[in-house]
């Protein structure tokens, strides 16, 4: 299955002609990212009845995301001017003498206006009919959204793949530094007891007592600093991360979820670091796990 983002638009548009006897109709849809699929309709009143029936689309093809759809009528380019008949431009003329009268500082009425004013039975008055051509019309607009989602969601998924190699690359760095410190602290502490000895007038003392002190104190000190089990986990969130752009669908939340457990070990690795290469490491591993946090964001 393909990842999809949560972020996409399309729009889609009926002429008239299509359908003689109904209006054109205009169709929008946007999509944000949300932590829950939350729909909101901007239809015209021709088309309010019909949103149970889109509600049920959408919630039907999208999991999540912050979605609206939008709708308007079409004017056919070539239509003719609707000239308003005599008895209602003498309403519009009586009314207008009644409002002059009370309020003679209002503007009265433009061409422009009185012609975009809406009729008895007109465009706007008159319901739009569920026929196989809007029902299209509207499974369309939903595909249309469905392949821009897809497409973003595979751009995203290749940011994140660059970012889950670039941690890998960097817990390869990690983890030979432990070894290497553990034997320079030992020695450290070889040589600590041997002055110590030294300058205490004990330098014939046993040689293996001091060096099982050392070894004792090395010991104590790696367990301290080991991140064998934190390189360990990280491995496994990044298998499931790839695994999860395998498989596909509605994996943000799975995502999201990881995400906050690869930045609990880049935390530990820098609370156990002992050296300044292994507390940048930690830096650059939490900064790549932010940068993926913001992708992971809009992915549904």
């Amino acid at each position: 299955m393909a990842v999809y983002s949560m972020t996409g638009f399309a729009s889609v548009q009926l002429a008239a002609s299509a359908r003689p006897g109904q209006a054109g109709l205009g169709l929008e849809l946007r999509s944000v990212n949300s932590r829950f699929l939350d729909l909101a309709f901007r239809l015209p009143e021709a088309l309010r009845t019909h949103e149970p029936r889109l509600r049920r689309l959408l919630t039907d093809r999208l999991q999540r995301g912050k979605v609206e759809l939008r709708g308007f009528l079409l004017q056919e380019q070539t239509q003719a001017v609707a000239v308003p008949d005599a008895a209602l431009l003498q309403q519009l003329s009586h009314v207008q003498e009644q409002v002059l009268a009370w309020l003679p500082q209002a503007r009265p009425f433009s061409v422009a206006e009185v012609l975009q004013l809406p009729r008895g039975h007109g465009e706007e008055s008159a319901e739009l009919s569920w026929d196989d051509a809007l029902e299209n019309l509207a499974q369309t607009l939903v595909q249309d959204l469905l392949t821009a989602r897809r497409k973003e969601g595979e751009r995203l998924v290749r940011l994140l793949q660059d970012k889950v190699s670039q941690l890998r690359a960097l817990a390869e760095q990690a983890r030979p530094l432990v070894p290497q410190l553990v034997e320079q602290q030992r020695q450290r502490f070889l040589e600590r007891w041997q002055d110590a000895l030294a300058q205490a007038g004990h330098a014939g003392a046993s040689s293996d007592g001091i060096q099982e002190r050392a070894i004792a104190e090395a010991t104590a000190y790696a367990l301290r600093i080991d991140i064998a089990e934190e390189l360990g986990r990280l491995a496994s969130h990044l298998d499931e991360i790839e695994s999860l752009f395998k498989k596909g669908g509605a994996i943000g939340k799975r995502l999201d979820f990881l995400m906050q457990e690869l930045h609990r070990e880049a935390n530990t690795l820098g609370s156990k670091s002992a050296t300044l290469e292994l507390s940048r490491i930690s830096m650059d591993m939490k900064v790549l796990v932010e940068q993926m946090r913001e992708q992971v964001q809009n992915i549904e």
